[in-house]
Formats: structure tokens, C-alpha cells, sequence
């Protein structure tokens, strides 16, 4: 139940299947507390099965994969404790365990690649969210980011097909689009109307993420938006592309996420969406300086003219980047910024900027995100991006005609050398080794997000052609298939080991002395067969003795019927175990005394190997 428990830690239970396992859970640790039979002992075992399955089905990552996997085995075994009989030793109980699993693996691989899958079961939120865990939220205030700026706690992870990252130029990971400003801050509006033939469904596509693109894996956060480059192909009907340019992920929000782009032309449809009108408002009077100063540009004859008036202007100016420039004044903040501290983060130059487009008549909006990352080549696995929370990040687009949306950062009009981008701070063996298993994590997400949806479908047109009303047929005969050799390869490994440890162990003790050359005689019994060996080999007798009398005792003796029970047999069986393996020992040194061929002659017995 504790590896269950820890498995249960990183779900939510507002989230409908997280709930279920939480409960199931919960129900399954009172059931064991007041268990008393073998009937409840055994439903225990069962619960907990399920419960690894369902956690397995929402955690599919590496560390809750190991974590499951080990449950699932202990879980086993002790129903097999329970059925066998509890005097088997913890480790012939998990060996038996680790068989059954191997032979469930073949009927498992055939439900994984034919059983129809089905999509995901959350709704998509309504809202956009937000979560400080994230370092990102839907409103945009430059007061509410500097805090946020120094953390390093990891935020998300990227693989790229081809094995090198882009340039840092071009590191930019959109995640949510701010389009309404109150004079003061910016938050995200209602989602943009949808082109009639830019449905919310992303094109299909049979590509993997192990051919092209990249590979996502993003830590828990609030939002429903994930991190893009904005131009990636989706490769998950999870994924549903927003026309403002944002990425919506319709798996649970509250839970880390794992996604697919394939490779894009470089532009997307969002890129190419006209202005609304809510991209010029501005309310008047906020920031009157700021507004002279766009009235300003707006006099210019287009807006790339007006576009590289801004870039003058910022370059001219004696502006500064700081983590601590201090709160804003609530009247006037950006008139402030601009023309008296010029002291500030990446979010009082996007704000400041995209207002003065505004202004200008220049269609305008805040994008924040991550910008950066730190590369990582791991020993094992796969190198992959590092994003942190420190690489948080806010810039602006703007719309130009004929070019469409295009990105813009006021923030690196600063001196490169007072951003501080890309600085982490951190060192040490701990980083290192959570590194390692970053890179073996990303592998793991690839091999199994490499077979999603869209690649069965693939596998079962390939399979059946057009006769896709056979699948279920199919699905039968490769389920029975594979149950019959899952139950062959567990009669195969199990083949020479008896139910029963008592017997194994006098079978074992039996080939020793047969090694050594004492056989027994048909119809012989273990204390006939003891008795010759204490003859041939006084030193062995009260041993040989010692185990014969723990057998007898085993088969003959009367039991208590309480809960002693178990424990007594377990105790018993661990004094035959180590007498047997005395008395193997005793003959190897015995053996080892004597010249090659001259035991055979002493006891005048014809040795048997």
C-alpha cells in the first residue's frame, strides 16, 4: 500500500479518474486495516491491482512506471502468499510473481497495439487558468513576475528529432497570448472566432516524434496552454492550436503533460489571422506620455516605419534590466517606466512596447512564455532542452501587413550582459543525477507517446485494409493467441519447481547427497536415505537427523490452527533451508579433503552426478 500511496501523491482529485484512484485507494488502506480473513486478505490484493492499473493509466511516466511496476509485483505476490500458503519465503513469492507478469506480457502487447483507444475524457476548461507554479498567469502585471523570475524549479523539457536544439536566437516557447489592457496590466480575453475550415481538430498526420519534430514534457501547472514554438505541426488530438497562436493541451492541467509537434514550414494559420479590433484599444488618458509619444509615430507613412521608430527610440534610451526595479505607481505605471525609472524586467518592456504600437495604430499584443533553456546531454538516454522557471519570459507580436504576426522582444533592445539570461545558479551531484534521469525519463516518454492514437489506427488499416469491421474478430484471436502463450511460458519457467517449498528443499538436499555420491534405493524414505549417509559420514549424521526430524515434524506433527500458523511454518521452513545448505556445505569440504575418485571408493557406491 505504500508504493501505491506514493504513486496516488501526484493526482488531483478534483480531476475525475484522479478522484477514483484516490478513493479506491483510500477504501483499499481501511479494507486492509480490518481485514481478518483470507477471503479479505485476498480482495486487498485484488483492490490494489486495480488501483496500480488505474494510477498506471494516469501516470504513465518513467518514475511512476518503476513505482507501479514494483507495487503490481508485491501486490501479486502476496495474493500468491495467500493462495500458495504463507510458508514461502519472500523471495521465491516474488520470483513466481516477476513469472506471471512475464506471461502476461504477450497479451498485454496485443491490447496495447489492437484494443481501441479512447480519447481524452477531460473537457477542456473554459477559462485559460493560472498557477504560480508555472511562473506564467493569464493576467500580466510587470509587478507580479519578479519573484517569480529567480526560480529555478523545472518547468519544461524538449527533445528534438535531429539531436540539436535551434539556435538561442530562436529559443522562443509561446504559451499564452494577452490581447486586453486595463492601462496597467494585460490578461488574456475570450478565445478568437475560428476560420470555418480551422476546426478545433489538428490535422492528422501518421508521423511520430521519434521521426521529426519535438518531444514535450511539461511539469504540472493551471493552464490549459502548453509551451510551443509556434509553427510545430500537432501530432496528438489533445492538442488543439488556438488562432491567436497560444497550444491547447486537453489533458488534466494539474498533471505533467507529454506531447508530440512534428515539423512546420516555418509559419502557422495563427500567424496569418487579421487583427480584431481589440488589438488597438487602449484606454485613454492611463499613460498620457506614452500615448503622445505613439501619436507620434503613428504620423509615420506604415507600420514597419513605425516598427523601427520604437527600435530606435528603446536603443536610444538609457534603459536598464533588473529582477528589482520596484512596485509601479497605480497612476500612470507605464508613463513612469518609460520616462522616469527605465528600470525593469522582460514584462515592463513587452507591456510598455505593445501599448506604445497601440497607440501608434499598430496592432499589438503581449506574448509570455519561456525563452532559452539550458542544453543537456545525458550519459544515458536522450539530450533534451532545459526549461526552468527562470527562463519565464514576456515579448510582444505585432501585426504588419503582408508579413502577419510578428514577434518582437523589446527586452533584448537591452545590453545582452544585463539580462542575466540563461544564468541558473545551481551545481552539484543532485543536479547532475536529476539530469541522468531527465534524459532516461524523455526516452521512455518517446518510445511509448511514439505509438499514440493516430499510429494504431495506422497499424489496424495496415492489418485489415478495408475490412476495418474485422477488428474485433482480430482482437479475439490475438487475445486468445496470446493467452496461450503467456500460459505456456509460465509452465515453462515454472517447470521443475513444485508448489510446495518443503518438498523442494528435500529434493535439493537429495541431489546433494547424490552428487556425492549416496543415491537413494527404490523405495527408500529420507530418513532411510539419512540414515545410510550418518553411517558413510559420522560427522553428518546429527545434521542429517536434525532435517529429517524438521520434515516429519512439517507432515506429521499437529498444527495449531490460530494465526501462529503462518509464522511458525515460515520459522520452520527457514531452520530446514539452513540446515540443508549446512550439510551441502559440510560435503563440499568433505569432498575436497579426499583425492578424485577416492569417495566413490570409500563408501563403495558408484558416483552419480
Amino acid at each position: 500500500m505504500g508504493l501505491l500511496g506514493l504513486g496516488l501523491a501526484g493526482l488531483q482529485p478534483s480531476l475525475l479518474l484522479g478522484g477514483l484512484a484516490i478513493g479506491l485507494g483510500v477504501l483499499t488502506t481501511l479494507k486492509l486495516l480490518e481485514a481478518r480473513s483470507l477471503e479479505e486478505h485476498r480482495l486487498v490484493g485484488l483492490l490494489q491491482l486495480v488501483g496500480c492499473g488505474v494510477v498506471a493509466a494516469l501516470r504513465p511516466d518513467l518514475g511512476p512506471s518503476l513505482l507501479l511496476a514494483t507495487a503490481t509485483l508485491v501486490a501479486l505476490s502476496g495474493l500468491l502468499a495467500l493462495e500458495l500458503g504463507e510458508g514461502l519465503a519472500w523471495p521465491v513469492l516474488l520470483r513466481r510473481s516477476a513469472q506471471v507478469l512475464a506471461a502476461a506480457l504477450p497479451v498485454t502487447l496485443v491490447l496495447f497495439l489492437l484494443l481501441p483507444r479512447l480519447g481524452p475524457i477531460t473537457p477542456m476548461p473554459g477559462d485559460r487558468g493560472a498557477s504560480a507554479a508555472t511562473g506564467l498567469s493569464d493576467r500580466l502585471d510587470p509587478g507580479s513576475i519578479a519573484a517569480l523570475a529567480t526560480r529555478h524549479d523545472p518547468a519544461a523539457r524538449v527533445a528534438f528529432s535531429g539531436g540539436q536544439p535551434p539556435p538561442p536566437g530562436e529559443r522562443y516557447w509561446r504559451v499564452l497570448v494577452h490581447d486586453r489592457f486595463d492601462g496597467r496590466a494585460w490578461s488574456s480575453g475570450t478565445p478568437l472566432p475560428r476560420h470555418p475550415d480551422d476546426p478545433r481538430q489538428p490535422p492528422r498526420s501518421s508521423a511520430s516524434p521519434t521521426e521529426n519534430g519535438q518531444l514535450w514534457l511539461v511539469e504540472p501547472s493551471g493552464l490549459a496552454a502548453v509551451p510551443w514554438n509556434g509553427w510545430g505541426r500537432p501530432l496528438s488530438r489533445e492538442l488543439l492550436p488556438d488562432p491567436g497562436g497560444e497550444l491547447l493541451h486537453r489533458g488534466p492541467p494539474g498533471q505533467r503533460r507529454a506531447y508530440a509537434l512534428g515539423e512546420g514550414d516555418g509559419t502557422a494559420r495563427w500567424q496569418r489571422q487579421p487583427p480584431l479590433p481589440g488589438d488597438l484599444l487602449l484606454p485613454e488618458g492611463a499613460n498620457p506620455r506614452l500615448e503622445a509619444l505613439g501619436a507620434r509615430w503613428a504620423q509615420l507613412g506604415s507600420d514597419g516605419a513605425r516598427l523601427q521608430a520604437a527600435g530606435t527610440w528603446f536603443r536610444s534610451q538609457p534603459f536598464r534590466y533588473s529582477l528589482e526595479p520596484g512596485l509601479l505607481p497605480s497612476r500612470a505605471p507605464l508613463d513612469t517606466f518609460l520616462f522616469e525609472r527605465r528600470l525593469g524586467f522582460c514584462g515592463h518592456y513587452a507591456s510598455a512596447f505593445t501599448a506604445l504600437m497601440r497607440s501608434a495604430g499598430v496592432p499589438a499584443r503581449v506574448v509570455s512564455g519561456y525563452r532559452g533553456g539550458s542544453w543537456v546531454r545525458p550519459l544515458g538516454g536522450v539530450p533534451y532542452l532545459d526549461l526552468r522557471q527562470s527562463d519565464a519570459h514576456a515579448w510582444s507580436q505585432v501585426w504588419l501587413q503582408g508579413r502577419g504576426w510578428v514577434e518582437v522582444d523589446p527586452t533584448a533592445w537591452v545590453a545582452e550582459a544585463q539580462t542575466g539570461q540563461g544564468t541558473r545558479g545551481e551545481r552539484g551531484a543532485l543536479v547532475w543525477l536529476q539530469q541522468q534521469w531527465w534524459g532516461l525519463d524523455i526516452a521512455w516518454t518517446r518510445l511509448w507517446l511514439g505509438f499514440d492514437r493516430e499510429g494504431q489506427e495506422s497499424l489496424v488499416r495496415r492489418l485489415l485494409g478495408a475490412h476495418l469491421n474485422w477488428l474485433g474478430a482480430l482482437l479475439v484471436a490475438a487475445v486468445a493467441t496470446s493467452l496461450a502463450l503467456g500460459l505456456g511460458l509460465l509452465g515453462w519457467l515454472a517447470r521443475g519447481q513444485g508448489s510446495d517449498p518443503w518438498r523442494r528443499e528435500r529434493d535439493s538436499l537429495l541431489r546433494a547427497l547424490a552428487r556425492h555420491g549416496l543415491t537413494p534405493e527404490p523405495g527408500d524414505t529420507l530418513a532411510q536415505v539419512a540414515a545410510r549417509g550418518g553411517q558413510r559420514w559420522p560427522a553428518l549424521a546429527q545434521e542429517l537427523e536434525h532435517v529429517v526430524a524438521l520434515y516429519q515434524r512439517h507432515w506429521f506433527a499437529p498444527r495449531p490452527a490460530d494465526a501462529r500458523r503462518p509464522s511458525l511454518e515460515r520459522r520452520q521452513l527457514g531452520e530446514l533451508r539452513r540446515s540443508r545448505r549446512q550439510l551441502q556445505r559440510q560435503l563440499g569440504r568433505l569432498a575436497g579433503r579426499l583425492k578424485p575418485g577416492c569417495l566413490s571408493r570409500l563408501i563403495g557406491v558408484r558416483r552419480v552426478d
